[in-house]
């Protein structure tokens, strides 16, 4: 009897200690994200488990791990992303509550819902372009003859030119697509090459006269976070917002859901909501120079003069996903490296 108490006993514990933890898969690279989750350890009780890697590395050992897996959310930086690993169901569906109905319709589905939000916008060198060539410009008007040789921008393989692609097609349909990505390549500066900032630094040094970043990075490089070379090369060059005269601004999110076969899916979904919150929402957004989902939430001084802009919400970001399959093949084809 002294046996199967001492065992009962012990499986208590086990139990009570694996209910109070979280393990959560993220992509996300921020070392202030460690803080916020310090943060929901203190509020709450509940150890978060961090196992950090890029998204495919993530979605790949979930996979393989089946029903064995012990991770409870997963936390990506894109929302084609999402959409991948929501296509492999590896997601569980969540509970709405009422802070998770504070998210708009067009930044989460039943499965993942926005945290953070950026814009993938256009910086321009005003000694090369006039504000007034540029204050009313579209994404389509990137493939124009006047901006031959001017543009710098990243990698086909690029998950963020991926997604701005697939918003093109969802727009515009496949065959405008095929025709103004043929008509982009030609207006690149040089061959696509490098991170988002170093984009904004071709535009800085006069070698390209548009380039094509998220926000976030632009803001990142203005806080000398970077060094000082790369705060003095953000102020020499300008954001403008595209499509503010149509649809508004491509937006992009990083969003997290709780996995299929999370043993803690209660702590997973005190989790989103936490991340929800007033406070977690200012304190990553602050430390990002992402924008909040959450509308009426402060920003970063940085970013509080390019914040009010028109966003594009009239299709759901998880078209992303869903086109960036036929995104990637439309521009290998068109001659994007």
């Amino acid at each position: 009897m002294r046996i199967v108490f001492l065992i009962f006993l012990s499986l208590f514990f086990i139990s009570s200690s694996y209910s109070s933890e979280l393990n959560l898969f993220t992509s996300r690279h921020y070392p202030s994200d460690l803080i916020l989750f310090k943060k929901f350890e203190e509020k709450t009780g509940i150890k978060v488990n961090v196992i950090n890697a890029k998204s495919k590395v993530l979605e790949k050992r979930l996979l393989d791990e089946g029903s064995k897996s012990k991770g409870d959310v997963l936390f990506l930086a894109d929302a084609g992303a999402l959409y991948s690993a929501e296509e492999k169901k590896l997601f569980a569906k969540y509970n709405e509550s009422k802070s998770l109905k504070l998210v708009p319709m067009s930044l989460k589905n039943e499965y993942w819902v926005g945290i953070t939000k950026r814009a993938r916008i256009i910086f321009y060198n005003p000694n090369l372009v006039d504000y007034s060539e540029i204050k009313n410009i579209s994404y389509e008007d990137l493939s124009s003859a006047k901006w031959r040789k001017s543009i710098a921008i990243r990698q086909s393989n690029n998950i963020y030119n991926q997604s701005l692609v697939a918003s093109i097609i969802e727009h515009r349909g496949e065959d405008f697509t095929k025709k103004w990505l043929k008509k982009l390549v030609k207006n690149f500066s040089r061959i696509p090459q490098g991170n988002d900032r170093a984009q904004i630094l071709s535009v800085a040094a006069g070698e390209s006269k548009l380039a094509i970043a998220n926000t976030y990075y632009y803001a990142l490089m203005l806080s000398g976070k970077k060094g000082e070379d790369q705060k003095k090369a953000a102020q020499k060059v300008q954001p403008i917002f595209p499509n503010q005269n149509d649809r508004g601004t491509h937006i992009n999110i990083s969003g997290a859901g709780i996995l299929r076969f999370s043993p803690n899916k209660k702590n997973a979904q005190k989790f989103i909501e936490f991340l929800l919150t007033e406070d977690a929402q200012t304190k990553l957004c602050n430390s990002s120079f992402e924008f909040p989902i959450i509308e009426n939430v402060p920003t970063n001084k940085l970013i509080n003069n390019i914040k009010d802009f028109k966003e594009d919400i009239d299709i759901d970001v998880s078209t992303y996903g869903k086109r960036q399959a036929q995104a990637f093949k439309l521009m290998k084809k068109a001659g994007w490296n």
